[in-house]
């Protein structure tokens, strides 16, 4: 398979680490092509959060102690419903690792010159690229319901680097999850036991302060609820752009310790063969 995929590349390119990355993004791009019917699933889920919990809950910023400005609930959601489907969607990024080592394909990557960084690069920018098609839309359905923004194009800028980041955290951990595992019923268990937790101690759905004090602490400690309030912040009035900054900083630090421990998870996987 790598080796068709490589005919007609040149040199340079089929030596290098970006040149490895292009063509595996573009192998991962071309089965989703062929699969339409799983990009259009992905986008059922923010679909229904936007449209029914959008409206089922929408007196809650009535509630004393929500803090959202003059806002409606639409508008607080959003954030929270583009980093709930970039959560989801990543955390099933390591099924395509376990399906490759089943048929066989992953066994033939590890034994070509492909670089093992380009591995999984290729898999995290792959995710990226679904990442932002799907945070684009879930902005414009807001838009299309009735939300408005003070920031609109600053605040969809710096949402799609969250949304980005918080699919590469992710995707990370699930990949190298699916190198130390290896099945499909033990990854799909932990990252579900992990993504629960992680969407609702957050203030995705709810404004946090109305939480109790655990949920709180447990909320300045979740790459996810920093991304969602980076997100909000930098759509809404008044934005603390230093604070926006700094969130979207550490979200950036952990990406890359992340992405790094996922593509030392191929040495654990070859000692094990």
């Amino acid at each position: 398979m790598t080796a068709v995929a490589l005919e007609g590349v040149p040199a340079a390119q089929r030596s290098s680490l970006s040149g490895h990355s292009r063509l595996l993004t573009g192998r991962a791009l071309l089965t989703l092509r062929r699969q339409p019917a799983y990009a259009a699933f992905t986008l059922v889920q923010p679909v229904i959060w936007l449209l029914l919990f959008g409206q089922l809950f929408k007196p809650v910023v009535s509630i004393p102690g929500f803090a959202h400005g003059s806002g409606s609930y639409l508008e607080f959601l959003t954030p929270g419903v583009v980093m709930m489907t970039a959560l989801f969607s990543s955390g099933w990024a390591g099924t395509v690792f376990i399906e490759d080592m089943q048929r066989g394909v992953m066994d033939r990557l590890l034994a070509s010159p492909v670089r093992r960084g380009a591995l999984m690069v290729g898999s995290l920018a792959y995710q990226a690229i679904v990442t932002v098609v799907q945070t684009l839309v879930v902005l414009g359905l807001a838009v299309a319901t009735g939300a408005r923004f003070a920031h609109a194009w600053s605040g969809a800028v710096v949402t799609l680097v969250a949304a980005v980041l918080v699919s590469v955290v992710v995707a990370s951990l699930s990949n190298a999850l699916a190198l130390l595992l290896r099945q499909q019923e033990a990854l799909i268990g932990i990252s579900q036991f992990l993504v629960l937790p992680l969407q609702f101690v957050s203030s995705a759905l709810m404004d946090v302060r109305l939480s109790p004090g655990w949920v709180r602490a447990a909320a300045r400690v979740n790459p996810v609820d920093w991304a969602v309030v980076a997100s909000r912040d930098s759509l809404s009035a008044g934005t603390d752009w230093g604070a926006v900054l700094g969130r979207l900083g550490l979200l950036a630090a952990l990406a890359v310790v992340m992405a790094t421990l996922a593509t030392r998870a191929f040495a654990a996987y070859q000692k094990s063969l």
